[in-house]
């Protein structure tokens, strides 16, 4: 970062953050020779600094604070500071200058279904409003970055400097990382309780899009089982629960689901249709296909088939 230290600078970058928008306005190092001096000044906006090496003061309001290499502080809107190198030792700084706004709190659906914008939305809502509280709220005085927040400018520098792919989101991340760590810095910000999972039903979702996805293969209970990393009693139990069918009744109904399908819409044979699906043979796909419908797999064909618009 000693190489092009405001080469972020250069960058329009906003993002939405929960109910806030977030706007760059610088993202740099930077260094004081011994003795220099910043004179009182103040923003609308949101500066957080940090001190990786040397020693300084800072003056924040009216009261003065030694600063050394490892600590940090924010000055928020019309806080006014006043920073000065050592004597004798130069003073390096990184600073993330940025723009806080509140913005419209985000809508869901009209019928209350989860569209693609609210996957996790609430949950992201809750802690950048909780962060951005806290920062609002924090004693006007330095503190130690016990976090690391600076190790984020590196990796911000880094993305940028080597192309990474997905750098926008890089630099997103190390922001709110920034202001993540800083606030804890100085207290535990208050975090929602993310809900726990109904991990019964969580393993069935597993284990049903295990069997869709590989229904065509000799599955067992014991080789679902083993996926979702349960035991093949407790298995069974779930499926009887879920579906008030047994592992294989279900693993039954699948197959026949796509039979049927292929039936439909397909001119392969019965024996190449059963030995895809999963059955062993077609005699048995008779059997189980008879059992179910009423039926067997070409009177369902023959009532069913639906001639291609291309050979009509």
């Amino acid at each position: 970062m000693l190489e092009q230290p405001t080469a972020l600078d250069r960058l329009d970058l906003e993002f939405r953050w929960g109910n806030y928008g977030i706007r760059m306005l610088r993202f740099h190092h930077t260094s004081f020779p011994p003795g220099r001096t910043v004179s009182f000044h103040k923003h609308s906006d949101y500066e957080f600094h940090y001190i990786p090496r040397g020693k300084g003061k800072v003056i924040l309001g009216e009261v003065p604070f030694a600063l050394q290499e490892g600590m940090l502080y924010l000055t928020g809107p019309n806080v006014l500071h006043y920073q000065e190198a050592d004597a004798q030792e130069a003073m390096d700084e990184l600073c993330l200058h940025i723009d806080i706004v509140k913005l419209e709190e985000a809508i869901g659906a009209a019928d209350g279904s989860m569209e693609a914008k609210d996957w996790g939305a609430k949950w992201e809502i809750a802690e950048a409003e909780a962060c951005i509280q806290q920062l609002q709220s924090l004693p006007v005085r330095p503190a130690v970055d016990q976090y690391r927040a600076m190790d984020c400018f590196l990796t911000a520098y880094r993305a940028w400097h080597e192309n990474q792919p997905g750098l926008f989101t890089v630099l997103k991340q190390a922001i709110i990382q920034i202001l993540l760590r800083t606030a804890r810095s100085y207290a535990s910000v208050p975090q929602p309780d993310l809900p726990s999972r109904d991990m019964k039903h969580y393993r069935y979702q597993l284990a049903v899009q295990f069997i869709n996805d590989n229904y065509m293969e000799p599955l067992t209970l014991e080789i679902v089982a083993e996926r979702v990393q349960i035991s093949s009693r407790q298995l069974q139990r779930i499926f009887r629960e879920h579906t008030g069918a047994t592992f294989s009744e279900y693993i039954e109904q699948v197959r026949l689901a796509h039979i049927c399908s292929e039936l439909s819409l397909s001119s392969e044979t019965i024996d190449q249709i059963a030995f895809r699906s999963g059955f062993s043979s077609s005699n048995y796909l008779h059997y189980v296909f008879k059992k179910k419908f009423g039926m067997t797999p070409m009177q369902y064909r023959q009532q069913h088939h639906v001639i291609s618009p291309a050979l009509s």
